[in-house]
């Protein structure tokens, strides 16, 4: 079984003004390629660094990290813009979906965004699994909270990538859709084989998981 991510004694520094804030403090961690792991832990402990650090839009202080076996700590923008284009999907918990462009065309932006083209079919393919067949020309002004969600999962999923990256996925979404769209993920893991890394503070996802790695204070407490 390959590995997907490897982080190895990675520290992240923020300066202010006056101060250097250590977020993550040499953490060590990997996940297999088709292995769903969930990272808990307090508000403020350094969960979503991890996901910024493993999707390259932040950079690491000290420490590496490969993304299946790449080294992404030190490369330039266009590098890792490559990398991410060739591996990974992210899911945020806001949506982040462009207000004046429909559901299909909100997912096929990213296709457009890795210079594949002409894959209409594609995305409506990718929206009509995530039941919204009707809903291809809609806004997200016209799109509930869920169905939003999912066009931003579809996004992401649209490159078929190696590894997606969630955090907290759910953290806007009512009980019902927050279930749902857990399923959504988990199904497309497992089908394609994909590794899934979520951020959450829901234990019952954290559960479903095939393990769990905690952050507490910027550092592994369990793993």
């Amino acid at each position: 079984m390959s590995t997907a991510i490897q982080f190895h004694n990675v520290s992240l520094d923020y300066e202010t003004k006056d101060d250097v804030i250590r977020v993550l403090n040499n953490v060590s961690f990997s996940v297999n390629s088709d292995e769903i792991v969930s990272i808990i832990g307090p508000s403020g402990s350094g969960k979503t660094s991890i996901i910024m650090l493993a999707s390259g839009l932040e950079t690491a202080t000290t420490g590496s990290i490969l993304i299946n076996n790449q080294e992404i700590v030190g490369l330039n923008e266009n590098d890792l813009s490559d990398v991410r284009r060739k591996n990974i999907g992210i899911v945020f918990q806001s949506f982040y979906l462009i207000p004046n462009l429909t559901a299909i065309e909100n997912v096929l932006l990213s296709l457009e965004a890795n210079e594949k083209y002409n894959l209409d079919e594609e995305a409506k393919a990718l929206l009509t699994e995530f039941g919204l067949s009707h809903r291809f020309n809609h806004l997200p002004s016209e799109l509930s909270g869920g169905e939003q969600q999912r066009v931003a999962i579809a996004r992401a999923l649209i490159n078929k990538p190696k590894i997606i990256l969630a955090d907290e996925p759910t953290g806007n979404l009512d009980s019902a859709n927050s279930e749902s769209m857990i399923d959504l993920l988990f199904e497309y893991s497992k089908k394609s084989k994909t590794s899934l890394v979520i951020v959450t503070h829901d234990n019952t996802v954290a559960n479903r998981c095939d393990r769990t790695i905690e952050i507490k204070d910027g550092q592994i407490a369990q793993y």
